[in-house]
């Protein structure tokens, strides 16, 4: 383990971090509302605890492994999770105590939307500010956007990519160059960024609002500057806005990409997960609609936006609200809740499972099927016409049981910790899905819940945007033997 370059670049990404916290220190003093003075103590705490972990070490070079990667990930995210929790502690108007601080940055990097928080709309514009960017951040992953940077450094960024985005995704590799395809990515990131925003500007949000909630539409992140979320606007375009954004961001960026390149739609169309993923976006709108309608919630102009609003929403872990949708009759709300468990694309700015981990392991099930009827015949699985290695079947179904582990060993510690079943149930699938609200008690706000419940979600986020394998992978004593 080359611990002495894991702290240079540790240093590095905390340095650069650090310059992220400009934007809200302009604004602070844009708007003056005393809190520049917070966000200066968080850039010099970041930045000079940044130069002290890359000082003694930026001589030192060496090629990066595998276990190195890891543990570079995962200890940034840790790391950056509590560094982003400073301005927060800083702003003296929010009184936050540590540990909510802390459940905030988190969540706000893992762009998983839920909040301590109430009040939004009193609240300072830097702090409200600051959340959305702390999402936007999260969304490409720090350690994606670094590797066009890291290369410059005399760094290999290659193995840091592919420790971000573990499983069965299919090749992201654009470009020849890992510093190119993240130069890429990123362009294309800040693009959909900007006409998200001006979309919205044109739709009625003033440029602060449009700014805001189009770094958390893109970044599938969830946070807003009102308390009513979406709702608060009353306006039926600027739901069809975020829907379709939302829908887009649940894509697998590298279908955007090579439809932008080979100025062709046609890219899209072949790809199974996607077919599947609008699929399942369309038949779940349909039942929803249906049911909001003849249940009487809605006329059904009201209930084919809302709810194909709501669907699209939850289905791609953003967690934007126009409705409450734990008030939606029947089997509705948990209908939607189980749609986050399957979550958005690989290789988009989605949560949960992943569309194309459930298309592989419904396929097997199939397969499965067939073995019974015919033992001896060779079934192989597909997407579209390239057969999928056994090899990635079984580590889908590894990702599975460790998944479904983790959930029901978070559910139980949270249930020790005296909530009820639904808000414990709903509380680890938000966290662990990146979605953000949940039903029962966190269907608004997590400010209420106990402390060791918060440190128990915050991991859940964690292993939600790691995808679990990249943060237990440290918890084997294999990882650490030479």
């Amino acid at each position: 383990m080359h611990f002495i370059i894991i702290l240079r670049i540790l240093g590095i990404l905390l340095m650069l971090f650090s310059l992220t916290l400009a934007p809200p220190i302009a604004i602070s003093f844009l708007y003056n509302d005393g809190t520049s003075t917070g966000f200066i103590i968080a850039f010099l705490i970041t930045f000079f605890c940044g130069l002290t972990f890359w000082i003694p070490s930026r001589k030192n070079r060496a090629d990066l492994r595998t276990r190195d990667c890891f543990l570079i990930v995962t200890l940034f995210w840790t790391v950056l999770g509590s560094f982003g929790s400073i301005p927060f502690l800083a702003t003296e108007s929010l009184q936050m105590s540590f540990t909510d601080a802390v459940f905030e940055s988190v969540s706000g990097l893992t762009t998983t939307g839920a909040t301590v928080l109430s009040g939004l709309d009193q609240l300072p514009k830097t702090i409200l500010y600051y959340r959305q960017q702390l999402q936007w951040l999260g969304g490409m992953g720090i350690i994606a956007i670094a590797v066009a940077i890291l290369p410059m450094l005399g760094i290999g960024g290659m193995q840091l990519y592919k420790a971000e985005s573990p499983g069965p995704v299919k090749d992201n590799k654009l470009l020849p160059r890992v510093t190119e395809t993240a130069k890429a990515l990123l362009f294309l990131y800040v693009s959909l960024t900007v006409l998200c925003a001006l979309a919205y500007y044109f739709a009625g949000m003033d440029a602060f609002d449009a700014i805001g909630h189009s770094y958390a539409t893109i970044a599938i992140g969830g946070f807003s500057t009102h308390d009513a979320s979406i709702a608060y606007f009353q306006n039926p375009t600027i739901e069809i806005i975020a829907t379709f954004f939302m829908v887009i961001a649940g894509i697998n960026f590298a279908l955007h990409f090579l439809a932008i390149r080979s100025r062709s739609l046609k890219s899209y169309w072949p790809d199974t997960e996607l077919r599947f993923y609008l699929m399942m976006l369309l038949t779940i709108s349909v039942i929803t609609v249906i049911f909001l309608t003849l249940s009487g919630t809605y006329e059904f102009d009201t209930a084919l936006v809302k709810g194909v609003f709501g669907v699209v929403s939850i289905s791609t872990t953003t967690g934007f609200t126009s409705a409450d949708f734990s008030t939606w009759p029947t089997f509705l709300p948990f209908l939607l809740f189980y749609m986050a468990i399957i979550g958005a694309c690989a290789g988009s700015t989605g949560g949960g499972m992943k569309v194309i981990r459930i298309v592989l392991i419904i396929k097997q099930g199939f397969r499965e099927l067939k073995r019974l009827i015919h033992p001896n015949a060779v079934i192989p699985i597909k997407l579209g016409h390239t057969k999928v290695p056994d090899r990635v079947i079984e580590s889908v179904w590894g990702f599975f049981s460790v998944y479904v582990m983790a959930y029901m060993i978070m559910l139980l510690a949270l249930l020790a910790t005296g909530l009820d079943i639904t808000t414990a149930f709903t509380a680890v699938g938000a966290s662990i899905n990146n979605l953000g609200p949940g039903l029962g008690e966190v269907s608004q706000t997590y400010g209420s819940m106990p402390t060791s419940s918060k440190w128990i979600l915050c991991l859940g986020m964690l292993l939600g945007r790691l995808e679990v394998f990249t943060l237990l992978v440290l918890l084997t004593p294999h990882f650490w033997r030479d």
